[in-house]
This record gives structure tokens, C-alpha cells and sequence, in this order.
């Protein structure tokens, strides 16, 4: 489970070969005990929650990134090392 990026006390990462459970590109994206699972395409939350103004953050970053969460996104599921994205500041 590489972390692609960190920002505000928000980890985000992608994990390796994980195509099967929500069968879409997304990521997770993790605040203290809190964890959200979100759509790259379309922003959509698949599964858990974030605070709000935390999953606010969370998105605005995936609609700034969405491109290079997609490439890293079929480097994961290949089974290959995504790549770093500057966090939100």
C-alpha cells in the first residue's frame, strides 16, 4: 500500500493489485482513526468517510490530480511502484 501523498494529517494511497473489490480506479485516503475510499474519475466515495472539511481537501486534490492518479493508478494495478503527487497546499 504505497502513500502517494500526504497533506493536513491526510495520507492517501493506492494499493497494489486492488482492481477486484471496488473495480474502479480510486484511492484511500486515511485521517486519524477515519478512512474513505474515492472514485478517481469521478470523486465518488465508495466506502467509509473522512470529516468533512477533511474530505472537502481530499477532493478538491483528486479533481486537481485526477490524470496522474489515473497513470499512477495502472502502475498499481500492473503491480508496479506509483509515483509521488505534490500534496495539496
Amino acid at each position: 500500500m504505497p502513500v502517494i501523498s500526504m497533506f493536513y494529517g491526510i495520507i492517501v494511497s493506492l494499493y497494489f493489485m486492488d482492481n477486484q473489490r471496488h473495480n474502479l480506479p480510486h484511492i484511500h485516503a486515511k485521517y486519524q482513526d477515519d478512512e474513505a475510499v474515492i472514485a478517481i474519475p469521478t470523486g465518488e466515495i465508495l466506502d467509509g468517510s473522512l470529516p468533512p472539511g477533511k474530505m472537502r481537501l481530499v477532493l478538491a486534490w483528486v479533481e486537481i490530480h485526477r490524470d496522474e492518479l489515473l497513470a499512477d493508478w495502472q502502475l498499481a494495478v500492473s503491480g508496479q511502484q506509483p509515483f509521488k503527487i505534490e500534496p495539496l497546499r
